[in-house]
């Protein structure tokens, strides 16, 4: 086999910056680079020559996972016609929804990576893109009478019990709870 092109090295390396991503949302940080990048449809022995080492990685998806998220933002914003309490809206109904629920690999890394980033101790990279997003993404959800790290806490808080009691009732109620209380419904 032949050596790859710039331009092929630069696509398997955001494939599998993706696909950890992706991954690491949905099964956490832990998952071997084996399996990462099988799923990501290389060898493992190409790894090396795309990463420094899986930490380096991590830090990558992080930021990946995160320019996700703000671009899931702007969308919201583009939807509410500019104004942000609509899209701010929009993002909680679709934040605490079941599809949000039950999409982890999609969804929002602030939830999906929380448990990670506490135990990680040499993801220091990947630990300050977190920080970076989550104060970002708290500044976003702020109004003139709310605190956004409160309305964040809530809907994390939410968000991550209703996961852990997916099969059960309690779920849904725990996610209309939530909006309720964030949308002025209840």
């Amino acid at each position: 086999m032949g050596r790859v092109s710039q331009a092929q090295a630069r696509e398997n390396r955001e494939r599998v910056v993706r696909t950890a991503s992706r991954l690491f949302r949905e099964q956490g940080t832990h998952i071997s680079v084996a399996d990462l990048m099988k799923a990501s449809g290389l060898t493992h022995g190409g790894f090396y020559k795309q990463f420094a080492s899986k930490d380096a990685l991590i830090d990558e998806a992080t930021a990946h996972a995160f320019g996700e998220l703000a671009q899931n933002r702007a969308a919201a914003l583009e939807q509410g016609a500019g104004r942000r309490a609509a899209a701010q809206r929009a993002l909680i109904d679709a934040y605490l929804s079941v599809e949000h629920r039950d999409n982890p690999a999609e969804g929002c890394p602030t939830a999906a990576l929380a448990h990670d980033m506490a135990r990680e101790p040499g993801a220091d990279g990947a630990h300050r893109v977190y920080t970076q997003g989550v104060g970002d993404f708290a500044e976003w959800l702020a109004t003139e009478d709310e605190d956004g790290i409160a309305r964040l806490c809530t809907m994390l808080g939410a968000l991550v019990l209703a996961r852990a009691t997916k099969d059960s009732p309690l779920s849904e109620e725990i996610l209309a709870a939530a909006r309720a209380a964030l949308t002025d419904e209840g």
